[in-house]
């Protein structure tokens, strides 16, 4: 038996894992709910008399639906993707009854640790991570590893990242193939000069940076490397880096934000250019300021509300115990809403 977990550091998961039943069941068993077999019933008794564990409030309080607490950490509610991931899952799991905790961890890696931990602390039964800013920079397994120690102690989900390890459930979009159909859809429409503007290094960022360099590859057209910008998410900085920035000649622009793409209209109102006629603009999200926009905006919508609404159903599907398999990772799939800034062939 894992001694490791057992005694003080013991809890209603640990038992779980070794028992190799889910929370709900261990729940019962604690309750005497009697929807257990006698068999398993059994097994779960002889782990929690060997490891001398003693149920406490909150686990009872699994079983009897008390606690219902889901953490959520995001590095800042401020931007629009993520406020937007957190209304769409907060909504959907308050009307199965679940309570959510919100917590920012900024960017850097001992906040999100710190804040990771303090969560933890409040016994919640989930913990969800939204943003790829918490697959870290590529460094090294260090980088997460807080992750994979939380998961231990409470099933793990995200959203907009993949990491690996046991007990963590993860959500992306296909961002690679996401840039990439589009790429070659510009470069199907006659575009050769394409420029890529991000604001990140991200996990997804990353991602969008790759099916552009693939398409850019595959098609052999010179410059990739050259034409890749990064700069700040900001429609006026934007407008005015590209009017200023010694930049190579470009005929087109892709961006990682819907707020990048709009400064590019900008900047080409100011400069007297006509879009598409002169310069092909997208954006990546689709969101309400795609359509404010003049032209409005063609963008890659990643279906966040499919996304989350996934994510909080495998959540629940986690903490009652109904998941006959979950897999590891799901890849959610992707649209490109074609507008006035582009005209595919």
């Amino acid at each position: 038996m894992d001694k490791a977990s057992g005694s003080e550091q013991a809890n209603i998961y640990d038992i779980a894992r070794m028992a190799g039943v889910s929370i709900a069941t261990v729940s019962r068993v604690l309750n005497n709910s009697g929807k257990v077999s006698e068999k398993t019933r059994r097994k779960v008794e002889e782990i929690i008399r060997e490891i001398d564990y003693t149920p406490n409030a909150f686990a009872q309080g699994l079983g009897l639906n008390t606690m219902h607490t889901i953490g959520i950490l995001v590095p800042t509610i401020a931007d629009t993707y993520m406020s937007s991931a957190v209304s769409y899952v907060e909504g959907f799991l308050a009307r199965e009854g679940y309570h959510c905790l919100l917590s920012c961890s900024g960017f850097l890696y001992e906040e999100k640790k710190l804040q990771t931990e303090m969560l933890l602390s409040k016994h919640i039964d989930a913990l969800l991570l939204i943003g790829s800013t918490y697959a870290g920079r590529g460094e090294g397994p260090h980088e997460t590893d807080y992750i994979r120690e939380a998961a231990q102690k409470v099933p793990v989900f995200t959203i907009n990242f993949n990491i690996e390890g046991e007990n963590i459930y993860c959500t992306v979009c296909d961002d690679r193939s996401a840039v990439y159909d589009m790429t070659m859809r510009m470069i199907a429409a006659g575009r050769e000069k394409i420029l890529f503007m991000t604001d990140s290094k991200s996990y997804s960022a990353t991602k969008k940076l790759q099916g552009y360099l693939d398409a850019v590859k595959e098609t052999r057209l010179p410059g990739g490397e050259d034409r890749i910008v990064y700069v700040k998410n900001d429609i006026a900085f934007v407008r005015d880096f590209l009017r200023e920035a010694d930049l190579p000649p470009f005929d087109a622009v892709i961006s990682t934000e819907d707020g990048i793409a709009i400064g590019a209209v900008k900047y080409a109102a100011a400069e007297g250019l006509r879009v598409p006629e002169d310069l092909f603009i997208s954006g990546y999200n689709n969101y309400p300021i795609a359509l404010a926009c003049e032209p409005e905006l063609t963008s890659i919508d990643n279906h966040m509300d499919q996304i989350c609404r996934h994510t909080a159903d495998r959540i629940l599907a986690r903490l009652k115990g109904t998941d006959q398999y979950m897999p590891h990772k799901v890849v959610a799939p992707y649209s490109i809403i074609e507008r006035k800034t582009t005209a595919f062939r």
